[in-house]
This record gives C-alpha cells, sequence and structure tokens, in this order.
C-alpha cells in the first residue's frame, strides 16, 4: 500500500486516497464495500495489480467511515448523496476530467448515484453487487446500537452476520458504521431506484451465490445501457476476489 494523500471533503472529513500507475493513463477510480477498504476490497484481491499491468491509472478511496478515513458518529453525513459527493470531491482535487468507476457492495450503491451525477465525466462503470431496495434495511440498528455501547448479544442472525463483517477488518468502528446505516436508511426510499439509472454503459456483476443477486438484475435491466454478469460459484463476500469478475470488467472498461 503506498502512504494514504488525504482529501477534506466538503464537511471536513478527511479521505484517505491512493494513487498507482502513470498519471498521464486513463483513470480507474476504486470504492469498497460496507465495512471494507481500499487495502481489503481491491489491493488484496489482485485488482489493483491487473489494473496498473493493464496500464491504468488507479485512484483508491476508502469511503468516509472506513479505512484510513475519518469516522464521523453523525448519520446525517452518512446520506448517499454525500458519499457520492466525496467521489466528485476527490476527482476535482487530483483534477480528474474522466475515469471509468468500479465499486462493490455499498461502493456500487454510491456509484449508482456517481455516474447519475457525473453523467459524461464517467464514460463506464462497474457495479458489483449492488442491490436494490431500501439500503441495510434488514439491520436491527437497536440491537447493533446495544451491542456497540454496552456488549449485549446480538440475537438477530442477519445484523450479527453484519457485525462479524464490521470486527473482522482491524480498525473498524462500529459505532461510525452504525451512523453510516442510520444515514443511509433515514429516508426510507428505495435506493438505488430503477426508476432513475444511469445512461451510461454499466456493467453490474453479481455472484450466484448471492442473496442479491435478483434486485442487481433488475437494476441492470433498468439501466439504458446495462450488462449483466454473473459470478460463477461466488456469494457476496468473496465475489472481489474472483479472476472471471476481474476479466469481465476489464473487457468491459476496454469496450470490448
Amino acid at each position: 500500500m503506498p502512504h494514504p494523500q488525504l482529501v477534506e471533503v466538503g464537511d471536513g472529513v478527511a479521505l484517505a486516497t491512493y494513487s498507482w500507475g502513470d498519471p498521464d493513463a486513463p483513470v480507474v477510480v476504486l470504492v469498497h464495500g460496507f465495512a471494507s477498504s481500499t487495502r481489503d476490497n481491491w489491493v488484496l484481491t489482485g485488482w489493483v495489480r491487473m489494473l496498473e499491468r493493464e496500464g491504468y491509472r488507479i485512484l483508491g478511496i476508502d469511503q468516509r467511515g472506513h479505512g484510513a478515513s475519518q469516522k464521523p458518529h453523525e448519520p446525517s453525513g452518512y446520506a448517499v448523496r454525500n458519499l457520492a459527493g466525496d467521489i466528485e470531491t476527490v476527482l476535482d482535487t487530483f483534477l480528474i476530467d474522466s475515469a471509468f468507476y468500479v465499486g462493490y457492495s455499498l461502493g456500487a450503491r454510491v456509484g449508482w448515484q456517481v455516474a447519475q451525477d457525473l453523467g459524461d465525466r464517467v464514460p463506464r462503470a462497474v457495479l458489483g453487487g449492488v442491490p436494490d431496495g431500501i439500503p441495510l434495511e434488514r439491520l436491527d440498528l437497536d440491537q447493533v446500537r446495544r451491542y456497540a455501547d454496552h456488549g449485549t448479544p446480538v440475537t438477530d442472525q442477519v445484523t450479527q452476520n453484519y457485525i462479524a463483517l464490521v470486527e473482522r477488518v482491524p480498525g473498524n468502528d462500529l459505532h461510525a458504521l452504525l451512523a453510516l446505516a442510520q444515514g443511509m436508511r433515514e429516508s426510507r426510499s428505495i435506493d438505488p431506484d430503477p426508476d432513475h439509472a444511469p445512461g451510461q454503459p454499466v456493467l453490474f456483476a453479481t455472484g450466484s451465490q448471492d442473496a442479491v443477486i435478483g434486485g442487481s438484475r433488475r437494476l441492470s435491466d433498468a439501466a439504458a445501457q446495462g450488462t449483466f454478469f454473473e459470478i460463477p460459484g461466488r456469494h457476496h463476500f468473496n465475489a472481489p476476489g474472483s479472476k472471471a469478475f476481474r476479466q469481465a470488467a476489464l473487457e468491459f472498461l476496454r469496450g470490448t
């Protein structure tokens, strides 16, 4: 991992960013999933190595609340439009006029919004493991809060799975990720919304064993230039490490 470069976004949160490759090469922005990081989602799984070998400039971003970025505890800062605005601010800071976007899970939700907001500035996007519906709706926020504050055992299985996901990555802040879940859910609106889909070419990729695959297909069908790739033999948490996923994304970014 290179040393992170910190970028301050509009509300004073410092985001950790990482760069690889020729500064004059076409740019690929990598945005990780919930409770993950650039290192966990993209470096350890071989994405950065592949893209650098193929001649791209790579810009990895630890989203607010994750990795080496600041981790505020105010839910209002984690609205999807704020997370998407963070990506735009980073691109502006690095004077990047055009970039391909690759996001997974939470990063794919954010990418759906980024693709709409930035239009032609994002000529192609890869959205992996993106579900439809209300974000993190099945997470029991009260149980997470009691566990984080007092260590009260969690009885809901889905919530247990989310907490295990958070705790597997050293340095994760459960209160920050609780704030993220609350902030993304407060509107109680469908996000991503199939009725407001990006217009540029988008590759949707989801594991064949992932429970969100039906929602991902619906989003792909709703996108004017959507293409769907089923990642063979993978579930939500191991799909980023799939060689087949990496190869499909690379071919899509090339326009082949």
